[in-house]
C-alpha cells in the first residue's frame, strides 16, 4: 500500500479530505498546486501554502508520511498493541519520535468507540487496577514505581461499544455519575458486589468473592474486560501498569476504541484512524501539559 512517500501522502489526503482538497485554515476548495517542498498547495482565499499536516496531530511533525501510514498499520493490526522501543525499531526513528508519534495516534482512538450517544443498555460496568501492590514489588521499586491507578469502563452489550477513563477514587459518588452520564434512564446496569455502585437504577449484581461470575446466563461483567481473569489480562497487556497516570488517558482511549474497530477490516479501521486526525493539534508541550493537568484533577 505505501511503497513511497507519495502513496502514503495520498492515502492520508483520501481520508482527511474526503470531499477533495480544501484549505485546513479556511475551508476553501479552490486550491491549487504549489512549488513548495514541504507545503504542496495554495490557498488563494487565505493566501497560504498547507499541506494535509496542516490542522492535524501531524502539523509540525518531521516524521515521514510512510511511516504514520505504516504506523496506523501497526496500530489497526496488531491485538497486543506496539510499543515504542519496537516501533522505533521497526522504523528506524528514536524511541522518542516513535513514542510522540503512538500518542499522536492515540488521540483518534476514542473516537472509533462510537458517538458520545447515551448508551440504551443493557450494558457492563467494571474497574480494574493498574500498578500492582506494593508488596508485590521487587526490593528496588518500592516506593519509587508509580502509584496503583484505577480504570473504570463500561459496556454496551448491543452495540459492543467501550467507554473507560482513569479514575482518582472508587467511591460511589464518583462511579455512579460516570455511569449516569454515560446510560440512557431505565437502562439495565450489571456490576459486581462492590457498594459503590448500590445507588444505580435498574442493578443487577454477580458476587466475585463467592466465586459466581454468572447466573442465568445473563447477569454478568464478562465482556467489559475487566473481570478477573483472561479480561483482566486483556485489560493489562492493552494499558500497560506501569504507564505514567498524565498518560493514562491515552493508553485508555485505544483500549476502548480497539474492540470496537474490529468488526470492520484492517482497511476500514486504518481509514477511521486516520479521519479522526483531523481537526485535532498535539504539540509536545501542549502533550506534557494536559497530562500535568489531568494529574491535577485526579
Amino acid at each position: 500500500m505505501f511503497p513511497d512517500e507519495q502513496a502514503a501522502m495520498e492515502w492520508l489526503e483520501c481520508n482527511i479530505w474526503p470531499d477533495g482538497r480544501a484549505c485546513p485554515r479556511c475551508a476553501n476548495k479552490y486550491t491549487c498546486t504549489s512549488k513548495h517542498p514541504n507545503m504542496p498547495y495554495y490557498c488563494s482565499e487565505c493566501r497560504k501554502r498547507f499541506s494535509v499536516r496542516i490542522n492535524t496531530v501531524m502539523e509540525s511533525s518531521n516524521i515521514r508520511y510512510r511511516d504514520w501510514a505504516v504506523t496506523t498499520y501497526l496500530m489497526a493490526t496488531r491485538p497486543k498493541g506496539i510499543s515504542s522501543v519496537q516501533l522505533a525499531k521497526d522504523l528506524g526513528i528514536s524511541q522518542s519520535a516513535a513514542w510522540f508519534l503512538l500518542h499522536r495516534l492515540r488521540e483518534s482512538w476514542r473516537s472509533l468507540a462510537g458517538p458520545d450517544l447515551a448508551m440504551a443498555g443493557p450494558v457492563e460496568v467494571d474497574e480494574v487496577y493498574l500498578g500492582g501492590r506494593e508488596k508485590n514489588k521487587h526490593a528496588d521499586k518500592k516506593g519509587r514505581t508509580k502509584k496503583t491507578a484505577v480504570v473504570v469502563g463500561i459496556k454496551d452489550r448491543e452495540t459492543g461499544a467501550i467507554r473507560a477513563v482513569p479514575v482518582p477514587e472508587t467511591t460511589g459518588a464518583r462511579l455512579v455519575g460516570f455511569v449516569e452520564s454515560n446510560i440512557a434512564k431505565g437502562a439495565r446496569v450489571f456490576t459486581d458486589e462492590n457498594r459503590a455502585y448500590n445507588d444505580l437504577e435498574n442493578h443487577h449484581t454477580v458476587n466475585h468473592c463467592d466465586g459466581e461470575y454468572i447466573r442465568r446466563e445473563v447477569v454478568h461483567i464478562n465482556g467489559t474486560g475487566f473481570v478477573p481473569g483472561p479480561g483482566e489480562a486483556r485489560v493489562r497487556r492493552d494499558v500497560p501498569p506501569y504507564v505514567d497516570p498524565k498518560h493514562l488517558h491515552r493508553y485508555v482511549n485505544e483500549f476502548s476504541g480497539r474492540p470496537s474497530g474490529k468488526a470492520a477490516g484492517v482497511a476500514e479501521r486504518m481509514n477511521g484512524i486516520v479521519r479522526n486526525l483531523a481537526g485535532k493539534r498535539l504539540t509536545y508541550r501542549q502533550q506534557l501539559a494536559a497530562g500535568n493537568a489531568l494529574c491535577g484533577r485526579l
